[in-house]
């Protein structure tokens, strides 16, 4: 089984091109589309998508990371198992922050391309090494062994006194906004105590946490911590008559800056009104 996460889209030959390649060299393969839908170049949003998904999947899948792969005299192309998956893509960062914890295993692929054309790695490299994975061949018969990858910081949620500052690292479909502050945090820091979440400005607030979409009329703004473990906001069912969700509602884009505030009274008017 190999998976596709690119930001290819689905306009262009591009991902058609990358699984005829499969499918040539593979051709029982089980092709997986995650999503062809991360923004160009944009390694974070792909490193969301995939730890959300490739534990879904079967031990020994692979999975094919397309995003910003070309490499240059500092970036190269890393096979990483982890977890009993692999995963194939650039040295560009998006390791880091894919994983919480060094990979089992890294190998620097150095296979010959079939091709002159060095613009399409996914299919011209990373398809090459899939294929000979998903054969039950072993990474390191491919490339050679290296201690680490490239390191990425990216804004992590930071606790100030009674207060999570986090920003928004993901809009889905539905215009739900995931927020990059764990469950974990979240408890750690309240420890029980009331709060209000404000985002975007200080009109915009909620103070309760919900288990699901459907506990507010439709329509209705709606904090939750969903399957991903990550702060979300939400409008149930999207708003009435536009399909918008919480980001068209809100304004809301990736970057902006969510916090959460605990105490026992509201800032702006001194009243807390906790249900």
């Amino acid at each position: 089984m190999i998976t596709l996460t690119t930001d290819m889209g689905l306009k262009d030959y591009y991902v058609a091109s990358v699984k005829g390649a499969i499918l040539c060299q593979l051709p029982e393969a089980i092709i997986i589309d995650i999503t062809h839908d991360i923004p160009p170049f944009n390694i974070a949003t792909a490193a969301f998508v995939l730890r959300n998904t490739y534990n879904d999947f079967p031990k020994g899948t692979v999975h094919v990371i397309g995003v910003n792969p070309e490499t240059d005299m500092e970036t190269h192309h890393l096979v990483v198992e982890f977890d009993g998956h692999f995963f194939i893509g650039a040295d560009n960062g998006i390791f880091s922050i894919l994983f919480d914890r060094i990979p089992d295993k890294i190998v620097e692929i150095n296979l010959d391309q079939d091709s002159d054309e060095l613009t399409f790695p996914t299919k011209h490299v990373f398809v090459k090494a899939a294929c000979h994975l998903a054969r039950g061949g072993t990474p390191e018969v491919i490339g050679k062994w290296v201690k680490n990858v490239t390191q990425r910081k990216l804004f992590r949620a930071v606790v100030e006194g009674d207060v999570i500052r986090g920003k928004v690292i993901y809009i889905d479909g539905y215009g739900n906004v995931f927020i990059n502050i764990t469950q974990k945090l979240f408890k750690e820091t309240g420890r029980g105590r009331p709060f209000h979440i404000y985002y975007r400005r200080a009109s915009y607030e909620i103070h309760h946490i919900h288990k699901t979409y459907n506990e507010v009329p439709d329509g209705e703004k709606v904090a939750i911590f969903g399957s991903s473990g990550f702060l979300e906001i939400a409008i149930n069912r999207g708003v009435k008559g536009s399909g918008g969700g919480a980001n068209q509602l809100f304004g809301l884009k990736i970057d902006d800056i969510v916090r959460v505030e605990f105490g026992n009274t509201n800032p702006l008017t001194g009243v807390f009104p906790f249900h």
